[in-house]
């Protein structure tokens, strides 16, 4: 991974720049899309949750607009770059059938494309969480870390998953799906810890990777917890995430002679 940033780093921030644009290319309004969808997504949830559902505050006595942003945001570049990144080469298949091109990067490309976005709202965060008299401080640094632990994640997931659906269009599909529901089991709307469920299953919860990132959130900007004090979680997530980019790159070297004919 770290060869194909070296090597092609001109190239994948050109395509990934690229690939922002034509989302919008021909719109009157153009990139404000890319940030319409995310804030009438967090609107809605606010309305039904905070004001149908009179649920005004999150744990620790947090107001829940704050508490619920701080798992939103964080899921939208993860909802985002893992569906960009599962259809990457389908997307790219006029770049895949060159002989010449290292399309290695390409799922990088899509989950780099999704950073733009990603960085306006971790701005945009800070400046409501000012606003509201809450900026956490120093402890903000840690969205950082955070978010470069889910491009991590995502870009893991996206090389196999990507490989696969060049075979398997349906794939596509029931990522998008599995992310639908994935909003929900996370989880973000709702507090693992305050509902009572069986210990085994609050364990199933916790195994969910971004069920790590979402917390971790949560800690920079509300409670103030340092990363390396999820003595368990932490090293967790990344022994998980080395062995998703493991088997991700096996798949993905073994499937990509089949890509130009199938393409």
């Amino acid at each position: 991974m770290l060869k194909n940033f070296v090597s092609g780093r001109q190239l994948i921030a050109t395509l990934s720049k690229n690939d922002f644009r034509k989302k919008f290319a021909g719109s009157y309004f153009g990139i404000l899309w890319a940030l319409a969808s995310p804030i009438v997504t967090v609107l809605v949830y606010w309305f039904v949750f905070q004001v149908g559902l009179h649920q005004s505050h999150g744990p620790g006595n947090v107001p829940f607009f704050l508490w619920m942003l701080a798992g939103l945001i964080p899921w939208f570049y993860f909802q985002e770059a893992l569906a960009g990144g599962t259809a990457s080469l389908v997307e790219y298949s006029y770049l895949v059938k060159k002989v010449v091109f290292n399309i290695e990067v390409l799922p990088i490309v899509k989950v780099v494309s999704s950073l733009y976005v990603h960085a306006f709202f971790i701005f945009l965060t800070a400046v409501i969480y000012a606003l509201a008299g809450k900026f956490p401080g120093i402890s903000f640094l840690q969205v950082f870390y955070y978010s470069f632990c889910m491009f991590a994640l995502v870009l893991s997931l996206s090389y196999g998953l990507s490989a696969i659906t060049v075979l398997f269009r349906d794939l596509q599909q029931m990522v998008n799906i599995a992310l639908q529901i994935g909003v929900w089991v996370t989880p973000i709307m709702w507090d693992l810890e305050s509902v009572n469920i069986p210990g085994w299953l609050e364990l199933i919860f916790k195994l969910n990777p971004m069920y790590y990132v979402v917390s971790g959130w949560r800690d920079s900007l509300i409670y103030r917890t340092p990363f390396w004090l999820r003595r368990a979680q932490t090293p967790y997530f990344w022994i998980f995430t080395v062995l998703v980019y493991l088997w991700g790159t096996r798949v993905f070297r073994k499937l990509r002679v089949h890509f130009a004919d199938v393409l």
